[in-house]
């Protein structure tokens, strides 16, 4: 069996099923659940995307590279979908962006559509916006844990993180050394708030994580999967590959 380079464009088998969420207020909107070929997955990551008036959707480039590799190379489940108001190369999904208002119930239809098809040790991940997202509206039940990617604070109070420190579920950030919005030592401070946080400043990497996007993946792998310090860099079977769209400029 060929030993393949995993590259920036290698797609890996996993059972890859397109879902319709669907939102309280009566919205469509268009998703991917993404699990192992050939086992059940040990856990779920639940993407929210960054802002879609600057970009992000659930093709964001780190969250497809997670879509691609993590239920080949770590058994982890990858639900992604696209916010209200928000087009892909998957779809588009129905309503408007209520910048992170009404977005609560597409997170809310997410967990639930995770915890009525009874996904093992969900996990939230937000990148930028969907940070905001996750420390807003994540705490669900079914929800382990989550893990904050460029996270912005820029929607969030105090009240949120007092509920998330309260609930004592873990809480990562990875911050960016050299992000537009929140640094590592401003977040540290920022995320004092709650005593199990854990801020890890990720040095040379930038908001969009063009470049390090396995070490993001890495990252979320060790949080997930305990004993996976590092996702392989080749794959023994059968590979494809997939261009995805310019890298946008998302923002917060």
């Amino acid at each position: 069996m060929s030993i393949t380079p995993i590259r920036a464009d290698t797609v890996l088998p996993a059972r890859r099923t397109p879902v319709t969420l669907r939102t309280a207020d009566g919205l469509a909107l268009v998703g991917e659940l993404a699990t192992p070929a050939d086992r059940d997955p040990v856990a779920t990551l639940v993407c929210l995307h960054p802002l879609p008036t600057h970009g992000g959707t659930m093709d964001s480039h780190l969250y497809r590279k997670a879509a691609w590799r993590l239920p080949a190379l770590a058994a982890v489940a990858v639900l992604r979908f696209n916010t209200r108001g928000t087009a892909s190369a998957q779809g588009a999904s129905q309503g408007v962006f209520d910048n992170g208002r009404a977005e609560q119930h597409d997170v809310a239809a997410a967990l639930n559509y995770a915890a009525a098809h009874r996904l093992p040790r969900v996990w939230v991940a937000g990148w930028s916006f969907g940070t905001d997202l996750a420390l807003r509206y994540g705490l669900h039940p079914v929800v382990e844990g989550v893990i904050l990617l460029s996270p912005t604070l820029h929607r969030v109070g105090t009240g949120h993180l007092d509920a998330w420190a309260a609930a004592g579920r873990p809480v990562i950030a990875l911050v960016p050394e050299h992000d537009d919005h929140l640094r590592p030592d401003a977040a540290r401070d920022r995320f004092a708030r709650i005593p199990q946080a854990e801020v890890a400043g990720v040095a040379g990497a930038r908001h969009l994580w063009v470049g390090d996007a396995e070490r993001a993946l890495d990252e979320i792998v060790a949080r997930l999967v305990p004993g996976v310090a590092q996702l392989p860099s080749t794959y023994a079977g059968p590979v494809t590959s997939r261009s995805g769209p310019p890298y946008p400029e998302v923002g917060a």
